[in-house]
């Protein structure tokens, strides 16, 4: 039984870590793909290629400062129904809502594989404690 814990605590953590890189491969790759740039006039990261969480974030911001610049400082839900520059600030925070969304898969991945991680320490302790208890009962006499 103690064997099958240590085992499948490794196990999981295994598959955590895994999963975990698989998903930061997939999200990096697909932002990679759309061919976005940090705008210029960011206030980080200007001119990097958007493939990671900071890049993403960076983007994010200053598409928020773009769309307030185009739209008088108002947010979305301030313009008037028939202002057309409601388009303007609904698209920008599609593309922030997007953006974000990329942060926050980076943030799980790095999560899942932090706690694959931990899922293994935990599960070599398990199996050094029981190695322990194991030798401590070979090296006592049994009593009846």
């Amino acid at each position: 039984m103690r064997t099958t814990a240590y085992t499948l605590s490794i196990v999981i953590g295994a598959l955590l870590i895994i999963g975990g890189i698989a998903t930061w491969i997939v999200v990096s790759t697909t932002l990679a793909d759309q061919k976005i740039t940090v705008s210029d006039d960011a206030s980080c990261l200007a001119g990097d290629e958007v493939d990671g969480p900071f890049s993403a974030y960076c983007q994010a911001k200053v598409i928020d400062k773009h769309a307030l610049e185009a739209t008088g400082g108002l947010r979305y839900a301030q313009l008037d129904q028939k202002d057309p520059k409601r388009q303007t600030a609904m698209t920008a925070s599609f593309l922030q809502a997007s953006l974000f969304t990329s942060v926050v898969a980076f943030g799980v991945a790095a999560m899942a594989i932090a706690v694959g991680v931990l899922f293994i320490l935990i599960g070599l302790g398990i199996r050094d404690v029981n190695s322990q208890i194991r030798d401590l009962a070979s090296r006592t006499p049994a009593t009846a």
